[in-house]
């Protein structure tokens, strides 16, 4: 086997292999839809003073991100969107539609829509 074609073979597979993690970047990254009840990322759903929608905006207003319940699972929410957090707030303990890229437990917040 002569140097030219291993050289071309693993200049293939790097290439091959730089557009699968790309690839996978891509789609990790696409955007989803999350519906469940607003809340705060310090409580989750365990609300610790008054009603849901007064404990999320105490706690938010106390340097916690507002975090969004579904089934299970809370995710806090990133955002500094002026119009997605005013939403946020009004839909605090109520429960609202987000669409974002999810990282972890951590949605970064592209839009917010009452439910």
């Amino acid at each position: 086997m002569n140097k030219g074609s291993r050289w071309f073979r693993a200049r293939a597979a790097v290439i091959f292999s730089a557009a699968v993690f790309f690839s996978l970047y891509v789609f990790a990254a696409a955007k989803q839809t999350f519906t469940g009840e607003v809340g705060d990322a310090m409580c989750g759903r365990q609300h610790m003073g008054g009603t849901a929608a007064e404990c999320t905006r105490t706690c938010v207003g106390k340097g916690s991100k507002f975090a969004l319940v579904v089934g299970d699972k809370t995710y806090t929410l990133d955002t500094t969107d002026k119009a997605a957090l005013a939403t946020l707030d009004k839909q605090a303990g109520k429960n609202a539609t987000v669409t974002g890229t999810l990282d972890g437990d951590t949605i970064t917040v592209s839009s917010v829509a009452a439910k």
